[in-house]
């Protein structure tokens, strides 16, 4: 697969880079499929695109790639503009912090390397997204309670936002985040004070394994919700 995955990359970039020219700055593959944790049929090809104009003019002739791109089931890649992108550190550092971790430069310059952070930043936009997402799980909890199937749905779609946040938390605590999924949750389950067992199912899930078919209102959800509920409290009471 991961042959397949690197031509699929590469293709991709080469066009971008004809079509583009001396516009492109930067493409790089970033998350799992940078990281060694990618799982044909679970996981997607995240890619970076920085520009030096990336107005709506200047993407008009890359336009057919990124709808092939899209068309072929991968996510839209992140287009910034390069004065953009070097003035988002204190917006995205979950996001940078993320990539700087893991990433694969395809094309251009490595733009990510270099870029600073701040753990203030950091645990502030840390604490919106915990917050904003736990808001819409408890939300999607609610609804999907009476079905075991729509529970399931809804703690393998969230799993991956959320291994994500464990890896800021884990940064913020001043750890570095294991890559393998059970030893992510394991470290931030202990320094968070959530119950690690809450995401026995969905880890398990992740690692290919036959789980349990859920039940309507299965106390595997609701201990998820509440490891998370456990987690935004845990950032909140954190302090830089």
């Amino acid at each position: 697969m991961a042959g397949t995955r690197d031509r699929d990359v590469e293709r991709f970039a080469e066009r971008l880079e004809g079509a583009l020219g001396d516009d492109l700055v930067a493409v790089i593959l970033y998350g799992s499929a940078a990281r060694g944790t990618y799982v044909k049929g679970r996981s997607d090809l995240n890619v970076l695109v920085v520009l030096r104009d990336a107005s709506a003019e200047a993407l008009r002739p890359a336009a057919a790639i990124l709808a092939d791109w899209t068309k072929a089931g991968e996510p839209a890649p992140l287009v910034f503009a390069e004065a953009e992108w070097r003035a988002s550190a204190d917006v995205f550092p979950i996001e940078i912090e993320d990539m700087r971790e893991a990433h694969r430069l395809v094309r251009g310059s490595d733009v990510i390397t270099g870029l600073a952070t701040t753990r203030a930043d950091l645990r502030r936009e840390l604490e919106r997204e915990v917050r904003g997402k736990l808001l819409r799980l408890r939300t999607e909890y609610a609804a999907a309670a009476p079905s075991g199937k729509a529970l399931a749905r809804l703690l393998l779609a969230s799993a991956s936002t959320f291994l994500t946040l464990f890896r800021a938390t884990l940064r913020l605590a001043g750890h570095s985040p294991p890559r393998e999924s059970a030893a992510l949750v394991r470290a931030a389950a202990e320094v968070a004070g959530m119950d690690e067992r809450a995401f026995d199912w969905v880890v398990g899930r992740l690692e290919g394994k036959v789980m349990p078919v859920l039940a309507p209102f299965d106390p595997a959800a609701a201990r998820y919700v509440d490891a998370i509920e456990r987690l935004a409290r845990f950032v909140d009471e954190t302090r830089v």
